[in-house]
């Protein structure tokens, strides 16, 4: 992991066609902009991460259910 100390309206670069500006910083709070191509996702870690625990949720329930059903014939 690279791990940069950057000032409000400094940028980093990813690769050519990627730019992060920090827009501003207020006591523990960054914004920052993305600029990226239209073909590049950017999702926020917490719903990746909310996403994964509720499909594994589903998962987990859907094998217990299909146990139980199997169980009853």
């Amino acid at each position: 992991m690279l791990v940069l100390s950057r000032k409000a309206n400094d940028t980093i670069k990813i690769a050519d066609n990627i730019e992060i500006r920090i827009l501003e910083i207020k006591g523990d709070t960054v914004r920052i902009g993305i600029e990226a191509p239209k073909s590049v996702d950017i999702i926020r870690g917490e719903l990746v991460q909310s996403t994964t625990e509720t499909n594994t949720e589903a998962i987990t329930l859907d094998a217990e259910l299909f146990s139980q059903l199997t169980k009853n014939e």
